[in-house]
């Protein structure tokens, strides 16, 4: 009983540094591809199951898809401005930088003939998700059409990497290996896609 009191103070204040963090993260990593919030989340996943809350989970599962969520939205409301803009926007060119002709291409199709389902899947897919968007603004999607499904898609995301933090938070005792072991796990998932790529060709 003393044991778990001591241990009382800490989880309060992981949750109160931890989750607006975590919110945080998820965020700027919306808005700038090159923040590994897969990571992320898979992380805050290893430290919810050594906490003693039974609602550990759901929070982080809750905050992650939310920040996914209102990241996506606000970087799409900024691509819009930019298509809309008669210079341009800079978020406009970045996000085309990020995109490759071809996958751009491959985008507008799969969009056309699935609409809001590939959104889902396109959060799933790692780097999959700005090619999506970007097809989405030369689409001329409004941004009422793209949120019904950036929402499913940010539920999907966050659950996957949850699960894989779960995953390699069980496999360890101690929560910094757990931590290691789903950021590696992580990793693995993004870099495989595009290794396959290269072995096929």
């Amino acid at each position: 009983m003393i044991g778990e009191l001591a241990r009382l103070p800490a989880e309060s204040t992981q949750q109160a540094v931890g989750y607006p963090s975590l919110f945080l993260l998820v965020v700027l990593g919306s808005l700038v591809p090159v923040v590994p919030t897969g990571a992320v989340v898979s992380s805050a996943a290893v430290v919810a199951i050594h906490q003693s809350s039974p609602l550990s989970l759901l929070f982080v599962f809750g905050v992650a898809a939310l920040a996914a969520f209102l990241g996506d939205l606000a970087l799409y409301w900024l691509g819009r401005r930019g298509v809309r803009s008669k210079n341009g926007s800079r978020w406009l060119t970045r996000i085309r930088d990020h995109a490759a002709p071809d996958r751009l291409d491959q985008a507008t199709a799969r969009l056309g003939e699935h609409g809001v389902a590939v959104l889902v899947l396109s959060r799933l897919v790692p780097a999959g998700r700005i090619p999506i968007m970007l097809a989405c603004l030369l689409g001329r999607w409004p941004l009422r059409r793209f949120a019904r499904g950036a929402g499913p898609a940010a539920l999907a995301w966050a659950g996957t990497y949850e699960l894989i933090g779960l995953f390699g938070g069980s496999l360890f005792r101690e929560p910094w290996e757990g931590v290691v072991a789903a950021v590696l796990l992580t990793v693995a998932v993004s870099v495989a896609p595009g290794v396959w790529r290269r072995v096929r060709r």
